[in-house]
């Protein structure tokens, strides 16, 4: 069984995927039908064929399902994914993360980045928001790469003003140049690949910005159309220092606040400890957070009441945050992120009601179609259905199946349940960005 390579085609397999209305569309018996611009013309019971429709490859009993949406990575990071257990998130930004981030360069970059998308595409995401790091040169690579390689990309080089490991820069002059890199970067990016390719101006957080950096890089953002992508409230000591740092602030959020950084382009990682006020205002400026529960348990950051902030109306998608998180997997995400919120549940975690318990077809939903509202592509990409893009995964379920030969469960919450709890990382047979399917891991067709 080989899955097609580029569109137009026709697959038959098991179908499942959140839909745009609300709830789950699941077909045992599936037909996906994608046209030559990469665009899906039908996806419903194979029964249902259209008249004149060309034959199917027939996957059956593989599944089909929307792409995942990683909201948050970081790509200099992925070589030291799974290093670090135990320390605090200041402690291990220092010792594992700016001292890699300081050697990404061209050179490096043009050495780590395919192999890395190729991961990405191995994992099941087909959808990725990354920061890089500090240098211009080496966000050129990172995108080059992503462009030949296929996949939907959002990346953007980390700014930093205070604290910076940038050390060839003279510190009165980094401001205008991190901003005159990152417009630079925006021209030639932001758009590309006929949009499957964005551009996010990237404030590494508010303890490595001043003020001016970060009213800045929100102008700039506003005035491209590109994103604005930091993180908040991560970690209850880095929450202190934002404190000491920005004494007139209200709050972490209201630091970007003032600077003009909220709104509904912006994604913020993490998000464990909001305040009432804090939830408030993300809901009120349409600003989103990208969830990243395997990493905020690695460093020991927190547990996010996210049925809390669900139920509040913050728009919520997931993300890996390689190497904070350990593996890419968005699958893996999930099943964390269920963990956490039934250990809150369990503790009575602060004393408060954490809201709505979210089933595995919750969960699905959040890492593909949650994601891609987050980044204000719902309306393209993020579920199997007509006239969207085809950005579209091919699953095994029998790598998730408990004992050999043991058929896959009927029942779509059953199958959801097995491939967050039993994820495998070999289960992924194919992923397709706009029907061009992506290369996987090892240079080799997924």
């Amino acid at each position: 069984m080989e899955p097609p390579r580029t569109p137009p085609f026709a697959i038959r397999a098991r179908l499942l995927t959140p839909l745009d209305a609300g709830g789950t569309r699941h077909e045992p018996d599936g037909l996906l039908i994608v046209d030559a611009s990469g665009g899906i013309t039908f996806a419903g019971p194979a029964a249902d064929r259209p008249e004149n429709a060309a034959a199917a490859t027939d996957l059956r009993p593989w599944v089909l399902l929307p792409g995942m949406v990683d909201l948050h990575a970081h790509l200099p990071q992925l070589p030291n994914a799974g290093l670090g257990a135990g320390l605090d998130l200041l402690t291990w930004l220092d010792r594992y993360i700016f001292p890699l981030e300081r050697a990404f360069d061209r050179s490096a970059a043009e050495r780590l980045a395919p192999s890395a998308w190729r991961a990405f595409a191995g994992a099941g995401t087909t959808t990725a928001m990354v920061y890089g790091a500090v240098y211009e040169a080496s966000l050129d690579a990172a995108f080059e790469a992503a462009e030949a390689h296929g996949i939907r990309a959002i990346i953007g080089k980390v700014m930093m003003d205070r604290g910076t490991y940038d050390l060839d820069i003279a510190p009165a002059d980094i401001l205008d140049q991190t901003l005159a890199e990152s417009a630079r970067l925006i021209e030639r990016w932001h758009g590309a690949a006929d949009g499957r390719l964005r551009y996010a101006v990237t404030p590494r957080f508010a303890i490595s910005c001043t003020a001016d950096l970060l009213r800045e890089s929100a102008s700039l953002a506003r005035s491209t159309g590109a994103y604005w992508q930091t993180h908040v409230s991560e970690d209850r000591g880095e929450i202190a220092e934002v404190g000491r740092l920005f004494p007139d602030a209200i709050d972490y959020v209201d630091v970007y606040d003032r600077a003009g950084g909220l709104g509904e382009w912006t994604v913020l990682a993490h998000g464990v400890h909001l305040s009432d006020r804090e939830l408030a205002r993300l809901v009120e400026t349409g600003s989103h957070v990208a969830h990243c529960p395997v990493s905020n348990l690695f460093l020991a950051s927190g547990m996010m009441p996210l049925g809390r902030y669900l139920d509040a109306g913050l728009s919520v998608g997931l993300g890996s945050d390689v190497a904070g998180g350990p593996e890419l997997s968005i699958f893996s995400a999930m099943r964390v992120g269920f963990y956490v919120q039934h250990a809150r549940r369990v503790a009575g975690f602060d004393g408060a009601d954490d809201g709505r318990l979210l089933e595995p077809l919750d969960w699905l939903r959040l890492g593909s179609l949650g994601g891609a509202q987050a980044l204000g592509l719902g309306a393209t990409i993020g579920s199997l259905e007509v006239g969207k893009e085809a950005d579209v995964i091919l699953v095994d379920p029998s790598f998730v199946a408990p004992s050999e030969g043991q058929p896959a469960d009927e029942d779509p919450a059953d199958l959801a349940s097995r491939l967050m709890f039993r994820s495998h990382p070999d289960m992924v047979r194919a992923a397709w960005v706009r029907g061009r399917r992506l290369e996987g891991p090892g240079a080799r067709p997924v």
